[in-house]
């Protein structure tokens, strides 16, 4: 199995930002929506991201934000990679000139030819499978269906979301063989702010599949 890239998302603030490159994430998360707890303004993002390595990925995280928006938003903050995490249409993965992560939620007991036509209309996008929760749009701690995401992942770039924290990763990673994780909650103290004893755990987690 190959290595397992990680992302810890919903950074807010330099210092949690740092204490994620530290304990070796390759990407940190900024939220762009208004409507999360965890949400960031463009200005806080590129403060932060003048504080990080640039070998470390900085990714905005959108729920049907506007073209000019985006375009801004990734120049302003400096960002490497676009997540849509809303209903976007199948085109936006091609519409940027960073690369793109559509996030998608399969409800319980969806299909395996349900899960794949859906995927499939995003042939452009490294694929984030996270929990189906609702009204929400991540950041829940509600657990994935891993079995959907393991299909996905043995056929596609597939990033895990959903209610991961140091104690389950291992197996999720083992069911799923994902190409990265993506974990926010499961690292938290509150919405927002990251727990340093919790992230270092997941990093220890993580440590065989790096």
């Amino acid at each position: 199995m190959s290595r397992v890239c990680w992302k810890v998302c919903g950074i807010t603030n330099i210092a949690d930002a740092v204490l994620s490159v530290t304990s070796g994430a390759d990407a940190i998360g900024f939220v762009f929506w208004p409507g999360s707890p965890r949400a960031v303004t463009v200005d806080d993002a590129a403060s932060i991201v003048s504080e990080i390595p640039d070998d470390v990925w900085k990714v905005g995280v959108f729920v049907e934000a506007s073209s000019e928006a985006l375009r801004d938003t990734i120049a302003g903050a400096g960002l490497d990679f676009v997540q849509l995490v809303g209903d976007e249409r199948a085109a936006s993965c091609a519409d940027w000139s960073k690369p793109t992560w559509k996030v998608l939620r399969f409800a319980p007991g969806t299909g395996s030819e349900a899960a794949l036509l859906q995927a499939e209309t995003y042939p452009d996008c490294t694929l984030v499978v996270d929990a189906d929760v609702p009204g929400e749009y991540g950041g829940t701690g509600h657990v994935a269906d891993w079995d959907v995401a393991a299909l996905l992942a043995s056929r596609r770039r597939v990033v895990l979301a959903g209610g991961l924290r140091a104690e389950n990763v291992g197996l999720a990673i083992k069911q799923v063989k994902p190409w990265g994780v993506d974990v926010s909650s499961g690292v938290e103290a509150e919405p927002g702010v990251k727990d340093r004893s919790k992230l270092q755990a997941f990093a220890r987690a993580l440590e065989p599949y790096r």
